[in-house]
């Protein structure tokens, strides 16, 4: 019998532990009507202590129902996870690339006024918009006051939907929209560049002077918003997000997380652009990102990459921003394209694998079904150990190396 075949049990182990949590928790088993009032009850008496007014905090919270939904939502963990091919492939597509570009030209002069006024080009401000609600077409149909409560009354992360919650209602409070139009995600984000409550509150602007900061009908306020929050973060408007790169043949790809080099330092170590060219002698410096492996491609992430993460702390997420603002801007696809057929791996396959590393001595953390840095390291280890391309990606090779039969379960 392989060992593969003892491994594979002790990952499924990890996911039943986590199912029977879930289950354990008394919202989670269907909330129970007087536990909820009396949390709402509490939360009431806090929005009301830390500003809000009695009466929007009497008026809204009286409204609010528990959601059963959202809570399904917020302990939803996918059961594979998803390739950099078909994250980067559905956010930056043909049609978005062509309907961004429309827009580059049908809101020319408010794209150029929210760069004069925060640094951040128009490209970008419209590949954030299309990313968060596809250019406007779909804010969520969630009651923002609800889904924040259910999730504030749930004790998983309770203090932190709690302020949004308190955040969502000191909104309604200065009359930037009412209870009943404020819409959002299933967490509570809201408008055409999805805003968290909080992050409203100290960043949307009101750029149409009409007296109220309105993210859902006013594109103006949505698209300043996004300016003055990514300047808030430090965006620098000399440099772009980052840039593909082409890498030689006996790269070191331990070197993809050794953190920033100056531009100079990448350029020695044999590093082009993506058409071969040597990079520029520019004094800025940039970490390399490796998202699919030796077999896809390579970017050097500079100081707005980071901006960008600040928003969502998604690799992918950051690289699809930036990529969607260069095609928006006329550029053309990637050189290196990630590979369509690598396979979405299963977290349960990802624990095994982690299992699998710890037992061989490569520190792979604790098992939890996630590709990280720490998982990534310990995998580069094993692979430069056993004369493999150390890039940190789990291949065939890899999983065939340390004798696990199966890896596309």
């Amino acid at each position: 019998m392989s060992s593969s075949q003892f491994r594979q049990p002790k990952a499924a182990l990890y996911r039943f532990v986590t199912v029977l949590a879930i289950l354990a928790s008394p919202l989670a088993q269907g909330a129970n009507p007087e536990q909820f009032q009396q949390c709402v009850s509490d939360l009431e008496h806090k929005a009301i202590a830390e500003g809000v007014s009695e009466n929007v905090a009497n008026t809204v919270l009286a409204q609010v129902e528990y959601l059963e939904r959202v809570i399904e939502l917020d302990r939803r963990q996918p059961e594979f996870t998803t390739t950099f091919a078909d994250y980067l492939n559905r956010r930056v597509n043909a049609r978005r690339i062509l309907q961004g570009r429309l827009l580059l030209r049908q809101h020319h002069d408010l794209l150029q006024r929210v760069t004069r006024e925060t640094g951040v080009p128009p490209a970008y401000l419209l590949a954030f918009w299309g990313l968060e609600t596809n250019f406007g077409s779909y804010f969520g149909k969630m009651s923002v006051p609800s889904s924040l409560a259910t999730l504030a009354c749930d004790p998983r992360r309770s203090r932190f939907f709690t302020n949004q919650l308190i955040a969502a209602l000191k909104i309604i409070d200065e009359g930037a929209i009412s209870a009943d139009q404020m819409e959002g995600s299933w967490a509570g984000a809201m408008g055409h560049v999805q805003f968290m409550p909080t992050v409203f509150l100290q960043h949307a602007v009101d750029a149409d002077g009409d007296g109220r900061r309105n993210l859902w009908n006013s594109l103006p306020d949505a698209l300043m918003s996004a300016g003055k929050f990514l300047q808030s973060m430090g965006w620098n408007p000399d440099y772009r997000w980052g840039r593909e790169v082409l890498l030689p043949a006996d790269f070191d790809y331990g070197l993809a997380d050794g953190g920033k080099r100056p531009l100079s330092e990448w350029r020695e170590l044999g590093l082009t652009d993506a058409f071969g060219k040597p990079l520029a002698d520019a004094p800025i410096d940039a970490a390399l990102i490796v998202p699919a492996g030796h077999q896809g491609p390579a970017f050097l992430a500079y100081h707005n990459f980071k901006v960008i993460m600040g928003w969502n702390r998604s690799e992918f997420y950051a690289i699809a921003v930036g990529h969607l603002a260069d095609r928006i801007a006329g550029a053309g696809g990637l050189q290196n394209p990630p590979p369509e057929d690598a396979p979405a791996l299963s977290r349960d396959t990802i624990k095994s694998l982690q299992l699998t590393l710890n037992e061989r001595g490569y520190n792979a953390g604790e098992p939890d079904g996630i590709l990280g840095p720490g998982t990534r390291r310990a995998i580069r280890q094993f692979q430069s150990a056993h004369e493999l391309t150390a890039d940190g990606y789990p291949d065939q090779a890899l999983f065939e190396a340390l004798g696990l039969e199966t890896w596309t379960q």
